[in-house]
């Protein structure tokens, strides 16, 4: 879905707002959890059809519902849209980049090209190690919450979803901000895209190491994983727009290359946690998981720095 999704904002989406096209929809995702956490509990308990059958009727048929006014209202591109003006398709045409002619006739995939860039290759590692911190919190924060700091499982559910309503804000505000600088006259892109590399990981990775010596106090604890999850969402600035800056004509290509070394992430830190935690579930077998969590993310920010580029590459000019 995510590939396909940034097709469509590289053939939507002027250039300089790509930034805040791209956070706006990975931010509706994160309320997405959010809502279907809470909503998924409350039919459980409340229900028809014994409780939890009612949760796939439910989001069951809102995606039915979803399914019909996408396929009547979405199109692939603005020149296969019926109903936009001329002027309009020919401003969204100018603006992207791609033209009506570039969607039919697609380039040929330059694969040699993709994996010997560095500024591609710096986006996977600091995807990798962007999803390592993300799915630290994600996969976490319920464990930590329930054996560190004795939440109920109501409670637990509750708290593990504000994290995302903090980042989903995050998102919108970074998306804003991003593309202000980028805006000719101010920033590069390379620069900006650098800046929110450092803000969605440098940052979230300090506040680990603040909690790892809050020890069981509650409040300022969780306090410190919502700001430290909101940090994360600075990082979708960065990371999961730079394949757009990088080719938008192969930006599904290479959002599905940097997300596809991003999984490993999201495979490997539960089992990291569970090696870590399930003989000790305590504060300092927790501080590993954290301080692991730090050496990757700054490891990423590394590399991204050094390597990154907000820039188009060449590979637009492959011969067709």
């Amino acid at each position: 879905m995510l590939p396909a999704t940034h097709a469509l904002l590289s053939r939507w989406t002027p250039r300089l707002e790509t930034t805040r096209g791209v956070t706006m929809v990975f931010s509706g995702e994160h309320c997405g959890y959010v809502i279907g956490m809470l909503l998924g509990g409350f039919l459980s308990d409340h229900g028809f059809a014994g409780g939890w059958p009612s949760v796939f009727y439910v989001f069951g048929t809102i995606g039915c519902v979803w399914s019909a006014a996408w396929f009547l209202l979405c199109h692939s591109s603005p020149s296969a849209h019926p109903r936009i003006s001329k002027a309009e398709r020919e401003q969204l045409e100018a603006t992207t980049g791609i033209n009506s002619k570039e969607v039919v006739d697609k380039p040929k995939t330059p694969w040699r090209k993709f994996f010997t860039s560095m500024p591609l290759l710096s986006c996977c590692v600091g995807k990798l190690a962007h999803l390592w911190g993300y799915h630290t919190l994600t996969n976490g924060l319920p464990l930590f919450f329930y054996d560190v700091l004795g939440f109920s499982m109501t409670n637990n559910g509750l708290m593990a979803s504000l994290p995302y309503l903090a980042a989903s804000g995050m998102m919108l505000i970074a998306g804003q901000a991003a593309d202000w600088l980028r805006a000719p006259g101010r920033l590069s892109t390379t620069t900006v895209r650098k800046i929110f590399c450092v803000c969605g990981m440098v940052l979230p990775s300090i506040l680990f190491i603040v909690v790892g010596f809050l020890g069981c106090d509650r409040a300022p604890v969780v306090l410190v994983m919502i700001a430290a999850m909101a940090c994360q969402g600075c990082a979708w600035s960065c990371l999961s727009v730079n394949p757009l800056d990088l080719s938008a004509s192969h930006a599904a290509t290479l959002v599905g290359i940097t997300n596809s070394v991003g999984t490993v992430a999201s495979i490997v830190t539960p089992i990291v946690i569970g090696q870590l935690t399930y003989r000790s579930s305590t504060i300092s077998e927790w501080r590993k998981v954290f301080y692991i969590a730090v050496g990757v993310e700054w490891f990423g920010t590394i590399v991204y720095l050094l390597f990154g580029s907000g820039e188009p590459q060449n590979w637009q000019d492959e011969a067709k």
